[in-house]
C-alpha cells in the first residue's frame, strides 16, 4: 500500500471526521482543519482526533503545503476559503468527501450504499450494531455515535479488503459516483434540490447498483426500483418482504417482517413506523452479508440508539420528557413531531434552521406543514437559525418563520440558546414531552442537556 499525505478541510464536522480517522488506520498521514476548533468549539472531537494520531492545525491555509498528496474538502464550507486557494495554486489533487467515501464503498468486498432523504443515519448506525453482532468484520461509515458511546461514533474500521457499508448523501448531488454492490433507497421527499432533480440523482445511483432494495412504503422510491427490477421492503402488501405491523410506540416499535420461507421478528427499541422501517432495511442489509435471522432477532431489541435519533435525554421528577432530535427538514420533522405526540398529551417543540439556505428552502413547506400537525394543546418555537460562518446571505430569520404561521398557534422566536431554556421552562408542564429539533449546530446536544436541568434534571431511579 502507497502511504499518502491528506489535509481535510472541515476535519471536525459529522461526516469527516470518521474518513480522517479511517484513513490514519489505514496508514495514511492525515492532518486537518476546522473553524469550528479555531473558535475553541468541539474540543472533544480534537481530542479523539489528536488521539487517533491526526495533526490539527488552523483552518487559515498555512499549513497547505506541497506534500500533500490529496486535499478533502467538506461540501458544508463555501469554496474559496485561504485552503482552497493555496491548494489550487499548489495543484494539490482536491476532492469531496463524497469522492473519497465512494471511492472506499465501489472498494469494499462487498460494497453497500444505504441512500434515502430521511433515516439513512439511523439504518446505518443499525447496520453496524447487527453486523457487529453477528461476528463479521465490516467497515462502516456513517450513521451517528451510539448513545454513551461519546463522539467516537460514525467509524467502524474493518479490513481494508473486506465489506465496507456506508451513509451516502444527496444533499450535494453526489450519488452517481457509487457503484455499490447493494444500494438501499430507503425514500425520496424534497431535501435540498426539488424532487425533479432527486428523482435523476437517485436513478443514477438505482441504476449502477448491483442490487438494490428500495422501501415499498414510499411511492418514489418503489417507482425508482421497478424501473430496475429492485426488490421492495416495507408496510404494502404487495412488497418482497413485506412488513406487517404490530405496534409503533409509544417507547419502541414492534412489526414482522416477511422473509421468503419464513419470517423474521423485528423488537425496535425506538418508537415509530420509520424507525420499524429503518430496521426493516437494517435487517435485509444485514441478511444479506451473511447474518442469521436468529442473531438479528437477539441483537435488535438491544440497540442502545444513536445520539440525537428521538434520544430521551432525560425525564424530570414532574414527568416532563426531554428528547433531541436530529431533524432538520420537513419529513423528519413531520416524523419526529407525530412519534413526539403519540407519546404524550402535549407538546413542547422547538426547531433550530440548520443554516440560511435550507431555512429559505423549506420555509413555505414548514408554514404548510406545521399548522396540519400541531395540536391547538402543543407548544412550538423556533430557535435562531446556526451560523456556521461564511460569507452565506443572512437574509431570514426565525422570526420571520415564526409569523410566517397563523396567529393562533403563538409560535414563538427564541434569539439564542438562553432564550429557547427561558421560552421551555416557561411554556412546559408536567406529562409534557419537550422536543427539541436541529442539525448541524454542535452546541445542540448541551442545549437539551441545560434545558433538562432547567427543568428539575432527571428524575432519580
Amino acid at each position: 500500500m502507497t502511504t499518502l499525505n491528506y489535509h481535510f478541510s472541515g476535519v471536525a464536522g459529522a461526516g469527516m471526521n470518521p474518513l480522517a480517522r479511517l484513513m490514519r488506520a489505514r496508514g495514511h498521514r492525515v492532518q486537518g482543519s476546522d473553524r469550528a476548533l479555531d473558535q475553541g468549539l468541539m474540543q472533544e472531537t480534537a481530542a479523539l482526533l489528536r488521539g487517533e494520531g491526526i495533526a490539527l492545525v488552523p483552518h487559515d491555509g498555512a499549513a497547505i503545503g506541497a506534500g500533500l498528496d490529496r486535499f478533502v474538502y467538506s461540501t458544508a464550507v463555501e469554496a474559496e476559503t485561504p485552503e482552497w486557494r493555496a491548494a489550487r495554486a499548489l495543484e494539490i489533487p482536491m476532492l469531496p468527501r463524497p469522492a473519497l467515501l465512494a471511492e472506499l464503498v465501489n472498494a469494499g468486498r462487498p460494497g453497500v450504499a444505504i441512500s434515502g432523504t430521511c433515516g439513512k443515519s439511523t439504518v446505518t448506525g443499525l447496520v453496524a450494531w447487527l453486523v457487529e453482532a453477528g461476528g463479521r468484520p465490516a467497515t462502516v461509515i456513517g450513521g451517528a455515535p451510539r448513545i454513551g458511546e461519546g463522539i467516537a461514533g460514525g467509524l467502524s474500521a474493518g479490513p481494508e479488503h473486506g465489506p465496507t457499508i456506508a451513509e451516502t448523501c444527496e444533499s450535494d448531488g453526489t450519488l452517481t459516483g457509487y457503484r455499490p454492490d447493494l444500494g438501499v433507497i430507503h425514500n425520496v421527499s424534497r431535501d435540498h434540490a426539488e424532487l425533479a432533480s432527486l428523482r435523476e440523482q437517485f436513478a443514477a445511483f438505482a441504476a449502477q447498483c448491483g442490487h438494490l432494495l428500495v422501501n415499498a412504503g414510499c411511492p418514489e422510491a418503489a417507482a425508482l426500483g421497478r424501473e430496475v427490477g429492485a426488490r421492495s421492503y416495507g408496510v404494502p402488501a404487495d412488497a418482497d418482504f413485506p412488513l406487517r405491523v404490530v405496534s409503533t410506540g409509544p417507547d419502541r416499535a414492534r412489526g414482522v417482517l416477511g422473509l421468503p420461507g419464513g419470517h423474521l421478528t423485528l423488537d425496535m427499541p425506538l418508537p415509530g413506523l420509520h424507525n420499524l422501517e429503518n430496521a426493516a432495511a437494517a435487517a435485509l442489509v444485514a441478511l444479506e452479508l451473511g447474518g442469521s435471522p436468529k442473531a438479528i432477532e437477539q441483537a435488535l431489541p438491544l440497540f442502545p440508539g444513536l445520539a440525537r435519533r428521538f434520544e430521551v435525554v432525560g425525564v424530570t421528577p414532574a414527568g416532563i420528557r426531554v428528547v433531541d432530535d436530529y431533524a432538520h427538514n420537513p419529513e423528519k420533522i413531520r416524523a419526529a413531531l407525530t412519534t413526539a405526540q403519540a407519546g404524550c398529551d402535549r407538546l413542547v417543540a422547538v426547531f433550530q434552521p440548520h443554516g440560511y439556505g435550507p431555512a429559505r428552502f423549506m420555509r413555505a413547506e414548514l408554514a404548510l406543514m406545521l399548522p396540519r400537525l400541531l395540536r391547538a394543546r402543543d407548544r412550538f418555537c423556533f430557535a435562531e437559525i446556526f451560523y456556521a460562518g461564511g460569507t452565506v446571505a443572512r437574509d431570514v430569520s426565525s422570526a420571520a418563520l415564526a409569523a410566517d404561521l397563523p396567529g393562533s398557534i403563538g409560535c414563538a422566536a427564541a434569539h439564542d440558546h438562553a432564550a429557547v431554556v427561558e421560552w421551555v421552562t416557561a411554556e412546559a408542564r408536567p406529562g409534557d414531552t419537550v422536543l427539541l429539533m436541529g442539525a448541524r449546530d454542535p452546541r445542540l446536544p448541551a442545549l437539551a442537556r441545560r434545558t433538562l436541568d432547567a427543568l428539575g434534571g432527571p428524575a432519580l431511579p
